[in-house]
């Protein structure tokens, strides 16, 4: 049986962790990093079929990454989640450029996973 794969982006390493580990035992095969920098590579090597990314990534915007991942065609149909404690994104799901998804922080783990779920099962 095939593994969905998640690619989990968040500079927070305890948020990552515990994103990761939870992921994991839920089945999913998952590949964490604590910057975006690389992640158009890392989305090649790994091909994650679902992106979840907190909105700030240190000296990186999330959402611009986002906007990069929607315009590109080999990744504009790639299911992205992005998460923020400080920013409601809920208005901006319609814009061009826009996630899929948007979960606030502190997030609910049944919240996370019916997001995470419904997205992969699209």
């Amino acid at each position: 049986m095939k593994r969905d794969k998640i690619l989990v982006v968040d500079d927070d390493n305890d948020i990552l962790e515990i994103v990761t580990l939870l992921l994991a035992g839920r089945g999913y095969e998952v590949k964490a990093l604590n910057h975006g920098e690389t992640i158009f590579e890392d989305i090649r090597d790994f091909q994650p079929h679902l992106v979840l990314m907190d909105v700030m990534l240190g000296e990186m915007d999330g959402r611009e990454i986002c906007k990069g991942l929607k315009s590109d065609p080999l990744t504009r149909e790639l299911p992205v989640i992005l998460i923020s404690g400080t920013h409601d994104l809920v208005e901006s799901l319609h814009l061009p450029g826009a996630p899929d998804d948007f979960i606030a922080k502190p997030f609910d783990l049944d919240q996370l996973y019916g997001k995470i779920d419904r997205h992969l099962a699209a």
